[in-house]
């Protein structure tokens, strides 16, 4: 075998292990970021799951305040139409009632 020969082997052999090194290192990678990927899909879920949780908190706590004030609303249209009833009973009367209280009133909304 001629000394061309074994250098020409040894340089191919020099470039088939850089290859084969560079391959191995972007597989290594590959696989990383398939093994991480469902890892950061599972906390992304989670944090959704976390997120929709409060929503549902916060949302049923508003309309517990809406339900509330709505209630509240209906006591104090009531008691002033009762205030405006005894002044027309005393022989007076009244201030109009502002049109929103009429209509909040009759509709309800």
């Amino acid at each position: 075998m001629s000394p061309l020969v074994g250098v020409a082997g040894a340089i191919a052999a020099v470039i088939a292990a850089i290859v084969a090194g560079w391959f191995s290192v972007r597989g290594s990678r590959a696989a990383a970021r398939i093994t991480t990927a469902p890892a950061s899909k599972e906390v992304d879920l989670s944090v959704l799951i976390k997120s929709v949780e409060q929503l549902e908190k916060e949302s049923g706590e508003m309309r517990e305040q809406i339900r509330r004030l709505r209630s509240m609303l209906w006591a104090a249209i009531g008691w002033a139409k009762r205030r405006g009833d005894q002044v027309v009973n005393l022989g007076g009367v009244p201030d109009p009632t502002p049109e929103e209280i009429e209509e909040f009133y009759r509709t309800g909304v």
